[in-house]
């Protein structure tokens, strides 16, 4: 336990990685500030003096594991030409279930303020689904122009089946439910290479 007026390095990281935990191992219902905090080994009103709750708490999780996909996603257009399409569109994809995925997609619809706040965010342009789909199109896309990938495959379309089913999974998975990534990887190998 970190001591009292110390400084806590990566405080946003190592609360949200507690979270991930806490949900994983016992279910969005455990989810509380003392449960984080608890976890991640620091004092006990760390997390309010960082946010201004656990919805807000939930919410900022939530935004920045969409953010990080979607950086993941947008990094797709520097690997065209480069590896298999359908590995470098797998990876993206399955981002999406890193970090207690299907759990924290739970954890927040439970939470009706922190659904709100997230919902607001995306609105106002934070990166979510939307910027992910997008990402996913354009590499697809390239890869397309390369001759990587088939003429008849529509970048449009299997970005939305993609995100989609990602979804999807997330929001009817839960904890101990089955691994959502072989189905995801399927779909990836269906739409990208033809099965």
């Amino acid at each position: 336990m970190s001591p009292r007026g110390v400084a806590t390095p990566d405080v946003r990281e190592r609360l949200f990685k507690a979270a991930e935990r806490v949900v994983e191992r016992d279910g969005p219902g455990a989810l509380t500030s003392r449960s984080v905090t608890t976890e991640a080994g620091c004092a006990k009103g760390l997390l309010h003096a960082h946010f201004a709750g656990l919805d807000e708490f939930v919410a900022e999780l939530c935004l920045d594991r969409f953010a990080r996909t979607a950086a993941k996603a947008r990094a797709l257009s520097g690997l065209a030409g480069q590896g298999a399409v359908a590995g470098n569109l797998e990876a993206v994809a399955l981002a999406l279930f890193d970090s207690g995925g299907p759990a924290i997609s739970g954890l927040a619809m439970t939470r009706p303020a922190a659904t709100l706040r997230v919902r607001e965010a995306l609105e106002a342009g934070a990166p979510g689904f939307a910027a992910i789909q997008e990402a996913i199109a354009g590499y697809l896309e390239a890869e397309r122009d390369l001759g990587r990938v088939a003429e008849t495959v529509d970048p449009d379309t299997v970005a939305l089946a993609v995100v989609g089913t990602a979804h999807h999974l997330l929001m009817t998975g839960w904890p101990g439910a089955p691994d959502p990534r072989p189905a995801m990887t399927r779909l990836v190998a269906a739409l990208v290479d033809g099965g």
